[in-house]
């Protein structure tokens, strides 16, 4: 099915935002993307794809989707009103993971057992969608194929807003993997950093049973 093109803002140009701003604009989406840095840093990858660099504080401009993917200890330092002027109702998906030992530190709030999503949309004051989290960037840039292809990755999608949880999910579908719906933001812990289904290739049979085997409490590598 044609998609129509949306204005998508992405909040990050690493592995995974830049990643998600080379597949979008390839599939026809008008990328508006921010790094903690002058756009000009990221001439290179505008150039490369078309997408527009500016600073961070304008890439949710009349966005219809926001992306935001950096570091988890970096959602601190976003400007409170950094989603504001994005359109109304647009879906934000966040695709951040909390690493305490390997570069984040300690963060209370997570340790003490709140969510790490439900911990970045407190701080962005908008709710979330959790999803390219589980995925390697190299398999997300390069693995996409048709839906119904033998072995298709599937992408489990964390969220408490149904609609922007199907416009995600549509998204997720046109990049190539299937979306399986792993509940609310308070379930989003079953696709954290250590659960069984972060970090592997699974299909969506795999993926909904990895899922369910999942355990909320973190092991010693995950916590700081």
């Amino acid at each position: 099915m044609e998609r129509t093109p949306m204005k998508i803002g992405i909040i990050g140009a690493g592995a995974i935002g830049g990643t998600l701003t080379r597949r979008l604009t390839a599939l026809g989406h008008e990328v508006a993307v921010a790094n903690s840095r002058d756009p000009e840093t990221l001439t290179e990858l505008a150039a490369e794809t078309g997408a527009r660099a500016v600073w961070a504080k304008d890439a949710a401009a009349d966005a219809e989707l926001v992306i935001v993917s950096i570091p988890q200890k970096a959602v601190r330092d976003l400007a409170p009103d950094i989603l504001a002027a994005r359109r109304s109702g647009a879906p934000v998906i966040e695709t951040n993971n909390y690493y305490p030992q390997q570069r984040d530190g300690l963060i209370e709030e997570i340790e003490r057992g709140t969510t790490e999503s439900a911990w970045v949309a407190e701080r962005l004051g908008a709710p979330v969608v959790k999803v390219f989290n589980t995925i390697w960037w190299k398999r997300l840039l390069e693995n996409g194929v048709p839906a119904g292809a033998p072995g298709r990755i599937a992408l489990p999608i964390a969220g408490d807003d149904a609609a922007a949880k199907r416009i995600v999910s549509a998204l997720v579908d046109e990049l190539g993997f299937d979306p399986v719906d792993a509940g609310t933001l308070a379930e989003s812990w079953r696709q954290h950093p250590g659960t069984p289904v972060y970090g592997k290739d699974f299909d969506a049979e795999k993926t909904v049973a990895a899922l369910a085997e999942a355990s909320a409490e973190r092991t010693a590598e995950w916590r700081a």
